[in-house]
This record gives structure tokens, sequence and C-alpha cells, in this order.
């Protein structure tokens, strides 16, 4: 009696064991047509964090790195370059067109691609974006590598500037700033020689915005004076005594009162009289140059004359003193 209820008990136990392990078994194996869970409701193994999330309502534009995959295939998983015609090669389903389009829009654009084409069946496609143009931060103008920089986490105005490789000799050092979703509000900012004693116009930028750093510009020093030449606005401010004086002056035959300040405008060039011998004795205030203006100190016809009879005499005399230096 007692082995049998023992033999009893050992049926059961055998029996509930069984029924679990069906049930694990059963849970282990898809149901054809069932619904299968998303990638974001399951952990899979070796799963990599996109490197650069993107906000689902900005559109995907030429240019953009993005990844895609597709739960389950891991073979249709692409890592490609939206083309300049908007277009992104996938395997199977030849180019598809997705720029201009948000990232909801284009995942299920190739959802669609792939079902109607009769490859996948309830496919589950995934957009990640690694560099997208709409996200990165443009810097352009005299900066050593201009061009898109990734806008990934805190970025300030002083590290694009140091990602670009700085300012080139050309920059007058003065910065504006455009925001995407308001062009129209311009931020313009002169940076200070050293970058690190004037904080205040390290500024945050954001996602889309541009930075241009503009060139210097050139103004020229012509006519009588030593050294005419073209000149460099550095700072932004360079005054007609300041392109006088890196001309070297004028000569001896300048006409310091007939100077004049040639202006292009869009009405034509516009002469401007400069008082240059007054400015020199601070009777008059120095006059700021703007880019292309020219400066020109015309001669003297009588200062001519006089030097070249001052050099004639000299030079008579010189003669007329060797002649009788001569035995």
């Amino acid at each position: 009696m007692r082995w049998r209820t023992l033999r009893c008990h050992s049926r059961r136990l055998h029996l509930v064991v069984f029924s679990l392990l069906n049930m694990s078994l059963l849970a282990q194996t898809p149901v054809v047509g069932a619904p299968v869970s998303t990638p974001a409701e399951q952990t899979t193994t070796g799963a990599s964090t996109p490197p650069h999330e993107i906000d689902s309502n900005i559109k995907l534009a030429s240019g953009d790195l993005v990844e895609v995959s597709v739960f389950g295939v891991p073979d249709l998983a692409t890592k490609a370059r939206i083309s300049n015609s908007g277009d992104l090669y996938l395997p199977l389903i030849d180019y598809v067109h997705i720029a201009d389009l948000t990232v909801d829009e284009a995942q299920e654009l190739i959802q669609k691609r792939l079902t109607d084409g009769g490859f996948v069946r309830n496919p589950h496609v995934s957009i990640y974006v690694s560099e997208s143009s709409a996200q990165a931060i443009n810097v352009l103008g005299e900066v050593a590598r201009p061009g898109p920089y990734p806008a990934v986490g805190d970025r300030h105005l002083y590290d694009l500037l140091a990602a670009a490789g700085g300012l080139t000799e050309k920059s007058n050092r003065n910065v504006s700033i455009m925001h995407r979703g308001n062009p129209e509000e311009k931020v313009e900012l002169h940076l200070p020689l050293n970058l690190a004693e004037d904080p205040k116009n390290n500024v945050e930028l954001h996602p889309g915005d541009t930075v241009v750093v503009q060139r210097a510009g050139i103004v020229y020093v012509v006519g009588e004076v030593n050294r005419p030449s073209g000149f460099m606005i550095e700072d932004s401010t360079l005054t007609v005594l300041k392109a006088f004086a890196l001309a070297g002056g004028g000569t001896r035959t300048a006409s310091l009162n007939g100077a004049k300040l040639l202006r292009p405008t869009a009405s034509g060039v516009q002469e401007i009289p400069v008082q240059l011998k007054k400015m020199l004795h601070a009777k008059v205030p120095d006059v700021p140059m703007v880019r292309g203006d020219l400066l020109f100190v015309p001669g003297s016809p009588g200062k001519g004359l006089a030097y070249k009879s001052v050099d004639a005499a000299f030079t008579l005399a010189t003669g007329v003193a060797i002649v009788a230096a001569v035995p």
C-alpha cells in the first residue's frame, strides 16, 4: 500500500515537471502570425547604443549618415550616407528617397517597401542618425577648416573655433552667428586677441547654427608715400593716420593738404577731402577707413620744382668745387 502511494506521488511529480518543460519550450518557440516584440521591448546581446540620437521631428537631409537595421534580419543592416539626390541604397529594395522625411516617416516607407516586395514579413525598421547636417553647426569663413561640426553635448563658440583649426591671418575677428530657427536675428561678436582673457563672447551654440568668421577688409594708400601698398583692417579699426603711417609717411614732395579718400559706393566712387596736414597736428579728428577705401596723397608741383632746383644747385656747386680743386 505504501509502495503504491509512493508510485502515485512520483507519477504526479513527473507530470508536473513535464508540464513545466512544455510551457518553457512553448514560451521560447515563436508562433506563426503572432505579433513579434520590437527591439525596444527586447534586449539583444551585443546591441550597440546609437552614437547620436536625433529628434524624430527633424527631417532627414542629403549628407546625413544613417544606420538602418531590420529587427531579426541582421543581413539587411546598412550604414550609409544619404546622397545629394536624397536617396539611400538598401539591400533588396534598391534606392529609397528619404530626404525631407522624418525618421518615423522614413522607417514606415522602408517597412512598406520590404513588405510590398515580399522580402520580410511584418518588418520592423529602425533608423539611427550618426551624423546629421541639420543637427550640425556650420563654421564658415576665415577658419583653417571650414565645414559642419557635430553638435554633441554642450557646444560653445570657442570650442567650435578650436575644432575648425582657429582663425586665419585674414580674419578681422568679427563673428556672425545665425540661428536656424530665426535666421533674421543675427548675433554679431568681436573676438579679443586672447580668447582666454574674455570669456563673455564664448556663447552657447545650438544644432543648426551657422558661424561665419569675417575676412578683414583691405584699404590702399597710393601716391606720394614711401611704401604705397594695401593694408589689412585689423580689429575692425584702421584710420587715415594709421594707414598713412603704415605707408611710411609722405615723401618730401607730398601735398598733404590735397589728400583724398576715394570710397567705392553703389552710385560710384565718392571723393572725400582729407585734411591730412591738420590731422598730423591734431587740429581735426582722424577719419576711420572702411573696406575698399583708397587714400591718395598727391604730389606738389611747387615742391617738386623747388627740390629739383635745390638738387640742381647742389650738383652744380659740387661740380664747381671739384673743378676748382683740380690744379
